[in-house]
Formats: structure tokens, C-alpha cells, sequence
């Protein structure tokens, strides 16, 4: 009697293969999906607070 025993190197080549595939997409979306290059944005941040002072100490002389 003859026995197969491929399944085994068939189950790993479809781990590889299934490997590549994940990092082929996780590559596409960072190049493809989020634009290629960065967009460049003008932030500009002005806080302007109100002055405060300390209140005056009790009994002092």
C-alpha cells in the first residue's frame, strides 16, 4: 500500500504563502491606502492666558 504524505508540505506552503500575502496587504495599505506622502498642515497655536495673582496672606505684617 502506498502512502500520501504531501499533505504536510502543502499545509506549510499555504502557512507561507498565506504569510506573504498579509504582508503584501499591510504594504499596499501603507503606500496605497494612507495617500503615498504626508500632508503637510499649518498648525498655529496662540494661548493667550489671563494674569493672575497670588491673593493676599492673612495677619500678614
Amino acid at each position: 500500500m502506498a502512502e500520501n504524505s504531501s499533505s504536510g508540505g502543502n499545509a506549510g506552503l499555504a502557512f507561507i504563502v498565506g504569510g506573504l500575502v498579509v504582508v503584501v496587504a499591510i504594504l499596499a495599505w501603507f503606500l496605497l491606502g494612507r495617500g503615498g506622502a504626508p500632508e503637510t498642515k499649518n498648525v498655529d497655536v496662540d494661548v493667550k492666558l489671563p494674569e493672575v495673582s497670588a491673593p493676599a496672606v492673612p495677619g500678614g505684617n
